[in-house]
């Protein structure tokens, strides 16, 4: 009898510990990575006013470089990248909890921090459009005008979450279905979007969608960066380049006119590595219209292939920042509209141009401009694109 005892109290410690621990738990509860290796961490984020659990996914490379990612609005929250010395630092604005992004005064100022944007990213003149003949009205939610997919685009979104493990990279893949008439758009639309990290320091964004009837689609994601670290100071000595000869002019309402004007000899010229503070406040019509820079520029080569739009480097920590993508065009956005009264991440005030956006995507307005790319999609057809971030020192 008494050997059996021990057996028997092994027995008992081996079920606790089994039934004890689901993988859920052991994810969010997990260590830190061993060095060297890829590693995705899951926990919360805490939860909407209606209770649902809204998590955090941590995904870290070999030589530690970090990303976090939120399945509320497929946000990005934070970018810890290293500068020439091997520091890592946080290169995105953004907050530390679900409630900085809930909060009266973010939901009213609309920055959308780091937030997957869609069904229509950037703006459709007075919210309306028409296909075959049929109008659809949308939100008018940047009077007049319809911005980013309305009152509650996707950035608004609780997505459903998978966690991605695969021999070289880490993920989370996050889906959504948007049911017919959401915010105005026709045909229910099954969207999946699957952010990867991977070794080379690259940060990849995969898109893709199909469609139950004839719709638009225009996805893109708006997260600011400053490479500067912990964003300690404004973005305005960052030196961008964008693979760009041509942008498009807007109206005071920022509405595309329809031109596609070169960009040599203008404030708009960036076909050589050039700091962003260094023509942003020239007399300009344009620059004032959108008190800096928050146009479309229009990509080189073919789009559907996959090649660089931009580059961008901030000469003080060494931080290089490369963006890939098969879309026709980039939004850069100097966020000149932040007013220093949204407190982030390390108790920073984002002030006016404390971050930049590089928004890969369709031309603005293009439903309602024939001469623009088509942002159809149709039942039957796939939309897919791809955007790549990487990062280095120089």
């Amino acid at each position: 009898m008494k050997s059996i005892i021990p057996i028997l109290f092994f027995v008992a410690l081996v079920y606790q510990f089994f039934s004890c621990s689901t993988p859920t738990q052991q994810a969010e509860t997990a260590g830190p990575p061993a060095e060297g290796q890829l590693s995705l961490q899951q926990s919360s984020f805490g939860r909407m006013d209606d209770g649902t659990a809204v998590s955090l996914y941590t995904l870290t490379n070999a030589s530690g470089m970090e990303v976090r990612i939120t399945n509320y609005g497929g946000t990005v929250v934070a970018l810890l990248a290293p500068d020439r010395q091997g520091r890592l630092e946080d290169v995105v604005l953004g907050f530390d909890s679900l409630q900085g992004y809930r909060s009266p005064l973010y939901l009213q100022e609309g920055p959308y921090f780091g937030a997957l944007i869609g069904r229509y990213g950037n703006r459709i003149a007075l919210g309306r459009f028409a296909l075959d003949g049929q109008p659809y009205q949308l939100a008018t939610n940047n009077e007049p005008n319809h911005l980013h997919g309305g009152t509650r685009g996707f950035d608004k979104v609780v997505w459903q979450a998978e966690p991605l493990q695969e021999p070289d990279a880490v993920g989370v893949q996050l889906r959504h279905i948007s049911p017919d008439g959401e915010e105005g758009y026709p045909g229910t639309l099954t969207v999946e979007v699957t952010y990867r990290l991977t070794n080379d320091n690259a940060l990849s964004i995969h898109y893709s969608a199909t469609t139950d009837q004839k719709t638009v689609l225009n996805l893109t994601n708006h997260t600011y960066f400053n490479l500067s670290g912990s964003a300690r100071r404004d973005i305005l000595a960052h030196e961008l380049m964008l693979e760009a000869d041509r942008f498009l002019p807007v109206s005071e309402s920022l509405i595309p006119l329809g031109e596609l004007r070169p960009v040599a000899g203008t404030s708009f010229d960036f076909t050589q590595p050039t700091p962003i503070g260094q023509r942003i406040d020239q007399s300009n019509e344009q620059l004032a219209v959108g008190r800096g820079y928050d146009h479309c520029w229009v990509l080189r080569g073919t789009a559907g292939e996959m090649r660089r739009a931009a580059t961008l480097h901030d000469p003080a920590s060494g931080r290089f920042m490369e963006v890939f993508t098969t879309e026709p065009a980039i939004q850069f956005y100097s966020g000149n509209f932040l007013k220093g009264n949204l407190t982030g991440k390390g108790e920073v005030a984002y002030g006016q141009r404390w971050g930049l956006c590089l928004e890969t995507q369709h031309y603005p307005d293009s439903p309602n401009q024939p001469a623009f790319p088509s942002t159809e999609l149709k039942p039957g057809e796939v939309y897919e694109t791809q955007t790549t971030y990487r990062f280095s020192v120089k």
